[in-house]
């Protein structure tokens, strides 16, 4: 069994992570966005869907890059 490393359950069934070179264990999908999600810039979401990256910055929609001062950023739908 392992740890999850967000909350701490001892859980036959985690799952691991792999990014940027780093390993991570969580024992369900909340734990794992918690720790994982970019956080937009503007608003300070949870970045779960696609989100846009500009120059090295992270937003959850075109609004909030926008609202930055960010240009020429579009939503599609």
């Amino acid at each position: 069994m392992a740890r999850c490393e967000v909350c701490g359950n001892d859980y036959n069934l985690t799952f691991e992570v792999h990014a940027q070179g780093a390993v991570h264990v969580f024992d369900c999908f909340s734990c794992a966005i918690h720790r994982m999600a970019p956080i937009c810039e503007h608003c300070r979401c949870q970045i779960i869907g696609q989100g846009v990256e500009v120059d090295g910055h992270f937003y959850c929609g075109a609004h909030c890059s926008r609202a930055e001062g960010k240009v020429g950023i579009i939503d599609r739908v």
